[in-house]
């Protein structure tokens, strides 16, 4: 599907941070009225960012850490949030992330740089939470969530909440670099937490 121009600007916040994510879920539900896309990729570890997208618009996808993020056997999750978001129609996708991967194991222990960080590290330079976005498009659509060669939204943040909205057509894992990131919708204007 082509996308027309967008009517509104980019919305530059202040400050990263979750206190972004009304406003982003408000913006995301604007565009994709505005350019009819049916797929959203959220990132959500503990459902607090999941709960504000709620549609009956658009296809959500919710993407958590990996179990074992925070520790050991540890699900920021849990089985009951998850359970919530599947009934409101939600996909909820938990799996190993598409930047830490287990070259992040191998960095930790030998040190070095490994081709995920740099490009993680590059996305960053946007936002944490363009990073993030990417990241969960990209993993949302190698697990067959989200459809191939359409464009979708993917929110990130900084930290927690929602901070970050790109329009994208994403590309699966080993082909990343054609990826295309078709519009920014929302990010902090400054990349840093202050």
């Amino acid at each position: 599907m082509p996308l027309r121009p967008a009517s509104v600007m980019t919305v530059y916040f202040d400050k990263p941070g979750p206190h972004n994510t009304a406003k982003v879920a408000e913006l995301v539900e604007a565009r994709s009225r505005e350019f009819g896309i049916r797929h959203v990729v959220v990132a959500s570890n503990t459902g607090f960012t999941a709960r504000h997208f709620k549609s009956k618009d658009f296809h959500v996808v919710v993407v958590t850490h990996h179990v074992g993020f925070k520790g050991p056997g540890i699900d920021e999750m849990g089985p009951d949030v998850r359970e919530e978001l599947r009934r409101e129609g939600m996909d909820v996708l938990t799996q190993t992330h598409l930047f830490g991967n287990v070259e992040r194991a191998v960095t930790s222990k030998y040190g070095g740089l490994y081709p995920g960080g740099i490009i993680a590290n590059a996305l960053r330079m946007f936002s944490q939470g363009t990073k993030v976005a990417v990241e969960i498009a990209v993993m949302a659509l190698d697990a067959g969530l989200i459809p191939y060669g359409v464009p979708v939204i993917a929110v990130g943040g900084t930290s927690r909440g929602a901070d970050t909205a790109l329009v994208l057509k994403p590309s699966h894992a080993k082909t990343i670099f054609d990826t295309e990131i078709l519009e920014i919708i929302a990010k902090p204007r400054s990349p840093k937490e202050e």
